[in-house]
């Protein structure tokens, strides 16, 4: 394997102290996401934070107001859940970021080390998870496809569902005699389709809305007994609930009048939704009245809710922030008052600036520019955010502000393949991916210098897993346009990330391209940034996970040697982790190297 030139990673990013205190501040200040609790015993609350460096699972009593780290892992830990009494933790034991493994428990009090949760559940990628008082549903992923199992009072695993497509566990009815699965036996895992078995595997019901259209079990009533379902549909084109009552198999649509898309879950009476409404990468939240159809708004500032729950008591906890203002976990009590619910240890993040809406035809993008800038043409990095299915939003970004610190504009672009605009927005990259949502960053840029924003000699291209894939592909098929690339994870040759990549992605790639590369060879290679690395003129640099599951580092490799072959200027960025990093100071180090080159080139 050919040597690549390392990254250089500076111990120091800026000359002025102030400035290089600021942005290693944003990163390093503790975060938390939003707790969840345990359904009987609501004050035994897990959530996640940096706090120690990396990012762990913390268990929270309440009734204490004592925290604990359960999790102590050198690349941190990201997936875990409560029992429903409380009394159990479980957390998804991979290696070093690799995705692949199995679930453990622990008590929620400290109490001996962490067992194996399900006897029988052998190592696979995770797949969905449903903890009941006597039945656990476990979902799982491998090369085979879904497999399904299903424990009964802590007893040994029995498979209730297998199927070579992608698949997985939705939804257990709190009386734990429905589990809710998901699955693409039709073969496109974008929009699936909902199975409800009992928790032997015996099918109740069935729901699909045909070519195209997905639907997606959020929860079953939180009331036992109330078995209805509610379920997330887009048969108008956009993201919208009904309420499903299997027992009787009858549904009903849940209409809200608002621009935009709209995503729910229960109060915990069953008699209201708490409603996120997304619309131009910003969020409000509202209280749906099933019974009168009633629409309340709840007063929550300008910007972006990453999550939302509903205590017992009715009380709206959720996290928020804004471009301007760092993150915070919120609490809306039922008297309307609002207060900080979960202040973490340490310093706060210094702020940043807001973001501008811009709109070149019908692509939303949010630009900024460093405060205090002179007018005029500015380096600009164009961040093209990853998914693809997936949106850049009114959010704080430690990440964007060490950018603007550096002097650079930034723009994001919610190209074609973004979430938050319909499903035909989401589904226009259908059978031409990458090279459809370039036309849009085209527009886009071709904004940004003709208005003055962006220094045309002087605009980086950057981004991380699809927007990685993007990254490359923009530097082979737009030479012109670019002065630098930074690609994170990306996908670099197409044919070869399919066959080392998870079977989910797999399946994914399959739905997005209309085939497998055996299929359709020339579309994958017409969509590959391998195909056009002999055109790419702008230095790059690629960053890579050596256990990275989702875009493999072998493909990476491919791409690297061929720019090696060619002489082509760029550097490489590996390290030991998966498809990102949960350090906090490896997070620093990438970023540091990721700006200093950008400076350099340019």
């Amino acid at each position: 394997m050919t040597t690549h030139p390392t990254a250089e990673v500076p111990d120091q990013l800026f000359a002025d102290a102030e400035t290089e205190a600021r942005w290693r501040a944003r990163f390093t200040a503790a975060r938390v996401s939003l707790p969840g609790w345990a359904d009987d015993a609501p004050d035994r609350n897990l959530y996640l934070s940096n706090s120690s460096g990396v990012w762990e699972i913390y268990a929270w009593d309440r009734a204490t107001d004592t925290h604990r780290k359960v999790t102590d892992r050198p690349n941190g830990t990201s997936h875990g859940a409560l029992s429903p009494d409380g009394e159990t933790i479980w957390w998804f034991n991979d290696t070093d970021g690799d995705e692949f493994g199995t679930w453990v428990s622990e008590p929620f009090a400290p109490a001996g080390s962490p067992k194996p949760a399900v006897d029988g559940v052998p190592e696979a990628y995770p797949a969905g998870l449903e903890i009941g008082h006597s039945v656990v549903v476990v979902g799982t992923s491998t090369d085979d496809g879904t497999t399904v199992y299903v424990s009964r009072d802590g007893g040994p695993a029995e498979v209730i569902y297998a199927h070579e497509n992608d698949g997985g566990v939705s939804a257990l009815s709190k009386d734990e005699t429905l589990v809710v699965l998901s699955h693409s036996e039709h073969g496109d895992n974008r929009h699936a389709a909902l199975r409800v078995v009992t928790p032997s595997g015996e099918k109740v019901a069935e729901k699909w809305d045909g070519p195209g259209k997905g639907l997606e079990a959020v929860a079953f009533s939180p009331v036992r007994g109330d078995n209805r379902l509610l379920v997330g549909h887009e048969r108008r084109g956009r993201e919208e609930l009904l309420i499903w009552d299997v027992a009787a198999d009858t549904e009903t649509e849940v209409v809200i009048d608002l621009p935009g898309e709209i995503s729910a879950d229960w109060y915990p009476d069953a008699r209201s939704l708490l409603v996120v409404h997304t619309f131009q990468a910003r969020n409000t939240l509202h209280r749906y009245d099933l019974a009168t159809g009633a629409l309340h708004a709840l007063d929550t500032p300008h910007g972006t809710v990453s999550g939302a729950n509903v205590r017992p008591d009715g009380a709206v906890e959720y996290a928020w922030s804004s471009a301007a203002r760092p993150g915070v976990v919120r609490v809306l009590d039922v008297d309307g008052d609002e207060r900080v619910l979960l202040e973490p240890p340490g310093h706060k993040a210094p702020p940043s600036v807001d973001l501008t809406d811009v709109f070149v035809g019908d692509v939303h993008a949010l630009v900024a520019r460093p405060e205090g800038a002179p007018d005029g043409p500015l380096p600009t990095v164009f961040h093209l955010h990853g998914g693809p299915h997936s949106a850049d939003e009114d959010r704080f970004s430690a990440y964007r502000a060490v950018w603007l610190d550096a002097g650079f504009a930034v723009v994001h672009v919610n190209y074609r393949g973004s979430t938050g605009y319909g499903s035909q927005w989401r589904d226009a990259i259908e059978g031409r991916p990458g090279l459809t949502e370039l036309e849009d960053v085209a527009a886009v840029h071709d904004w940004a210098v003709e208005s003055g924003f962006a220094d045309p000699a002087k605009c980086v291209v950057n981004g991380a897993s699809w927007g990685g894939y993007l990254t490359l592909l923009a530097l082979g098929t737009q030479p012109e346009r670019w002065a630098a690339g930074v690609a994170g994870v990306p996908v670099a040759d197409y044919l070869a990330a399919y066959e080392d990549e998870m079977e989910p992605l797999r399946a994914f790639d399959r739905a997005l391209f209309g085939g497998s590369p055996e299929e359709l060879p020339d579309r994958y290679r017409e969509c590959s940034p391998l195909t056009y690395v002999d055109a790419v003129r702008a230095p790059v640099l690629v960053l890579a996970g050596e256990n990275d599951p989702r875009c493999p580092i072998r493909q990476i490799d491919n791409y690297l040697d061929r720019l090696a072959e060619r002489g082509g200027a760029y550097e490489v960025y590996r390290y030991d982790a998966g498809h990102g990093s949960l350090v906090v100071a490896e997070v620093i180090r990438q970023t540091a190297a990721e700006v200093a080159f950008a400076r350099r080139v340019l």
